[in-house]
């Protein structure tokens, strides 16, 4: 799958697509419904399969204390899509200028002269260009004049229930993982690259992989028994914090996780860390020596919940 990030990347090779345009958070099964309707009419078409995303998502430009919790930041988003079939990703850039393009430019200058659509999914409630002014019908109308078709995403549903990226957070803020992976057609994950942290968990016999999150929100915090896949494919038991590390005066929010019974080097390892059980909600303790019990108490637990 090709990645095109920003629209001056744009090339006239890139025209001719049959497009989808929205957050795609989670790419949950009610977006690979949606995918697999794109994939199927670019196919008649004989063209590219195409998903337009945000980075950062507009919400976390004009609201960013109200924004949604990520269920996947750009690279989990990208591979989800990769893994569905889609031919290209375009990355916008959601910066004020682009908030300021109008409605009109927006059709005219990406949609119809850059990308060439011949077929436009999204959602009825979709909203654009400069004061939001740019909706579903004004989509139809330039459709019909510029020679693109334009249908609504409809809302998957499953057991009665619409899936969606808010319900999913909703599971996993209920620690009910069972529901949030039958929502997206898989186990929910953090993926990251493991870096440098402040080693603390070695002098206490609990080294610890850190990964930056790459998220303006989680959808988790606290201590969860997790399963890990290391690079080379392999599956580990372990127990994972999720948040700022109050004890230790952190200040941004991470994920360290200690693998148990693991002996190698994880130090620039891509893993994936899956969440399987809920066990405390992240707490200050009064000096590093009681978090060292409770950490113990926490791997205990883990152990014991380990599937």
């Amino acid at each position: 799958m090709q990645l095109i990030r920003g629209i001056h990347n744009i090339r006239s090779i890139h025209r001719g697509c049959v497009l989808t345009i929205g957050n795609f958070d989670g790419v949950h099964l009610g977006h690979q419904a949606v995918l697999a309707q794109v994939k199927q009419q670019a196919q008649e078409r004989g063209v590219a399969a195409t998903v337009m995303t945000f980075e950062p998502q507009p919400q976390e430009l004009f609201q960013p204390d109200k924004a949604p919790a990520r269920l996947t930041n750009l690279r989990e988003k990208h591979q989800a899509l990769r893994a569905q079939g889609i031919d290209r990703h375009i990355v916008i850039e959601f910066n004020r200028k682009f908030a300021n393009l109008p409605a009109a430019d927006f059709i005219e200058q990406v949609l119809v002269a850059k990308l060439g659509v011949k077929f436009l999914v999204v959602g009825d409630d979709f909203r654009f260009g400069h004061g939001r002014t740019g909706d579903f019908a004004m989509l139809q109308r330039a459709g019909a004049e510029f020679g693109f078709a334009v249908v609504d995403t409809q809302s998957y549903r499953q057991q009665q229930q619409r899936v969606s990226s808010t319900a999913i957070r909703q599971a996993l803020a209920e620690g009910d993982f069972a529901a949030a992976e039958a929502m997206l057609g898989r186990p929910f994950a953090f993926a990251g690259r493991v870096v440098h942290g402040e080693k603390k968990g070695r002098t206490i016999g609990f080294p610890t992989a850190n990964l930056q999150l790459k998220r303006l929100h989680s959808p988790l915090r606290g201590v969860f028994a997790v399963q890990v896949q290391t690079n080379d494919g392999k599956m580990h038991a372990g127990v994972a914090n999720i948040g700022r590390r109050p004890t230790l005066n952190g200040e941004r929010v991470q994920l360290e996780v200690h693998l148990f019974d693991f002996t190698g080097d994880l130090y620039g390892q891509q893993l994936q860390v899956v969440p399987r059980h809920f066990i405390r909600a992240e707490q200050k303790f009064a000096d590093f020596a009681a978090l060292q019990q409770q950490i113990e108490r926490d791997a205990r637990a883990a152990r014991e919940l380990r599937p």
